[in-house]
């Protein structure tokens, strides 16, 4: 469970199209009030008719309901990072998680999406439209499900890794962190970490710079 601070307020942070995804979710969710959306460099001076703030101070985040709505793994971890603030998850209505399953903070889990028993989610995923989750499944930090992706039961995801949209993965596969699995990829066995993958069945391509 995702802790909460005593306000019903939120701060979005990104405004991005991930981040009018994230807005709708929360919107539909009706759980908090969005007081703001926070973005580095807008592209429009609101979102929804919600105003978007460019110059704020961060530190005026601390000990507030804060999600960071950011598709790229590495930006969003490193926001969070730089970040003193009570990070929240949200819920689409028309996802179906069950009750059994743990989800991190700052995690986003979209409309459509399945999340079935026993099933643990780290801290700042993304868990996007569609995307179907079975059960035992393991996801590290900042791991993105992007639509459709779709994960066999007993899956084990490191931080940072993309599973592109449109891609399986088998039952009991290992992925390691900061792997990148191309869209409609069947994943077949495992990936070691950093690796970059394609096809059907997935095949390593190269291997990504360690960071």
């Amino acid at each position: 469970m995702e802790p909460f601070s005593g306000t019903t307020s939120v701060y979005l942070y990104g405004a991005g199209g991930h981040g009018k995804v994230v807005l709708d979710v929360l919107l539909a969710e009706n759980k908090y009030v969005v007081k703001g959306i926070l973005d580095d460099a807008p592209k429009s001076d609101s979102m929804f008719a919600i105003p978007i703030k460019e110059n704020f101070n961060k530190q005026k985040l601390q000990a507030k309901n804060c999600i960071v709505a950011i598709g790229d793994n590495q930006i969003r971890k490193n926001i969070v990072s730089s970040l003193n603030t009570n990070f929240v998850m949200t819920i689409h209505p028309s996802a179906v998680v069950s009750k059994f399953a743990k989800i991190g903070v700052g995690t986003q889990i979209m409309a459509a999406v399945v999340v079935n028993p026993d099933v643990i989610i780290g801290d700042h995923c993304i868990i996007n439209t569609g995307a179907i989750v079975e059960h035992d499944c393991k996801l590290g930090d900042y791991v993105h499900l992007a639509p459709n992706a779709c994960l066999g039961g007993n899956v084990t995801i490191g931080e940072n890794t993309l599973i592109g949209i449109g891609a399986s993965v088998i039952p009991n596969v290992v992925i390691g962190k900061n792997v990148s699995v191309g869209a409609g990829a069947v994943v077949l066995e495992d990936i070691p970490d950093y690796a970059v993958v394609v096809g059907v069945p997935a095949k390593i391509i190269k291997f990504q710079d360690v960071k």
